[in-house]
């Protein structure tokens, strides 16, 4: 599990690029491990969507 850093709250925008960019390569990962992958980025995707809001 990984924490926050102290400092300022990182920009949506930022982490919603790096959780596509997860997704780049996709077709070299073994099948069993797609699903770790795409739970992760929807994880970060609901982070920083969230985060706007301030919800």
């Amino acid at each position: 599990m990984s924490y926050p850093l102290p400092g300022p709250p990182p920009n949506p925008a930022d982490a919603i690029e790096g959780a596509l960019e997860r997704l780049d390569g996709l077709e070299n990962v073994p099948l069993d491990e797609h699903v770790a992958r795409f739970d992760a980025v929807h994880a970060t995707l609901t982070d920083a969507l969230s985060s706007i809001d301030k919800v």
